[in-house]
């Protein structure tokens, strides 16, 4: 007899998300997760209003700063977009951590210490972490344990010189000052895209996104009057993510489903990992005895953000980036589509 219906292992948001989705259809959940406490990472902080009203929806409304839209920003100029429906919010990582693990709690959600090391699928479901369930919802992140364990990570693709493809990675830091704006600015420097996002009243996110050895220092110092904005205000640490580009073969094998980063992801120029993370959250749930009903969902949750995200990235890592904020203020009406779209 497996000791609980449903297995989710990692307990970040999406996997707190799966497991407050898994008590709302009244099964019985194990989030197994290794670190103890508040679970920071770096991220661009951003809820988009879809990803905001899933939250609402599993009564979870962290505190933080409205985001009203988007700005795209260069030396040169800028083109903004605020949202036709309702507002996103900044949210600190702790705090939406916080909330959302108070919520799967309060519902009866259970939480253990430990890792999925091995993952042995059984005739009763999967074994993983010392923990029997019927299903394993793997929302590990980008390095998933579990994605690699059960076959589903693809070879590492390399380039015809033998070296990796090239990858982009993530930074994140704080800073201690007022919000000047309700947007969330994007600057965008010759190798790096600088996100700014209001998370609380006195406390704006800065994130990098960018090559590998692209530093906050050096992309600063291509945009002086955000640098200026900035100033010795900087608080806490930078912490660091990637490479965020990875994929997977399939999203289901047997019980185990690949959900969130661990399903694959792009990037995090477009803003909205969380929103297409909580979607897959839903679906799982909703298919845990189809797999293949689960990879049309996927698909589906997940389509406009690869396609849209994968052509960004294309753009920005190519010779033609320096145009692309230009096509944006000359397009002002494609730029609001992309943005009502990736919000949505």
């Amino acid at each position: 007899m497996p000791d609980t219906d449903v297995l989710v292992v990692g307990g970040g948001p999406v996997g707190l998300a799966a497991a407050i989705e898994v008590r709302r259809r009244g099964l019985e959940v194990v989030v197994l997760e290794p670190r103890a406490g508040t679970v920071d990472k770096a991220c661009g902080e951003g809820l988009m209003p879809g990803a905001l009203r899933l939250l609402q929806e599993w009564d979870v409304d962290p505190p933080g700063h409205p985001l009203v839209g988007i700005s795209y920003r260069s030396p040169g100029g800028h083109v903004d977009h605020r949202f036709r429906g309702p507002s996103g919010r900044g949210v600190r990582r702790t705090v939406l951590h916080d909330a959302l693990r108070e919520r799967a709690a309060a519902l009866g959600a259970v939480t253990v210490g430990g890792r999925a090391d091995d993952v042995r699928v059984t005739p009763a479901g999967v074994v993983a972490g010392g923990v029997s369930a019927r299903h394993l919802l793997a929302c590990d992140g980008l390095h998933s344990t579990v994605r690699r364990l059960v076959g589903l990570e693809p070879p590492a693709r390399r380039r015809r010189d033998g070296r990796q493809d090239g990858r982009r990675y993530g930074l994140r830091r704080h800073y201690r000052l007022p919000p000047w704006t309700d947007l969330v600015e994007v600057h965008w420097s010759p190798d790096a895209e600088v996100y700014v996002t209001p998370v609380g009243p006195d406390l704006v996110g800065v994130a990098l996104l960018g090559p590998r050895r692209a530093t906050l220092e050096a992309a600063l110092a291509a945009l002086p009057e955000l640098a200026a904005r900035l100033d010795g205000a900087h608080c806490g640490p930078v912490r660091g993510a990637g490479p965020l580009r990875q994929r997977s073969t399939r999203r289901a094998a047997g019980p185990v489903r690949l959900v969130g980063d661990a399903s694959g992801y792009v990037d995090a120029l477009t803003g909205e990992g969380l929103r297409v993370g909580f979607a897959q959250a839903r679906a799982a749930v909703a298919t845990l005895d189809d797999p293949a009903a689960y990879e049309r969902a996927w698909r589906a949750a997940t389509r406009d953000y690869r396609l849209l995200t994968s052509a960004l990235v294309a753009w920005a890592t190519s010779p033609l980036r320096p145009a692309l904020l230009p096509v944006a203020r000359r397009s002002p009406a494609l730029f609001a589509a992309v943005v009502e779209r990736l919000a949505a």
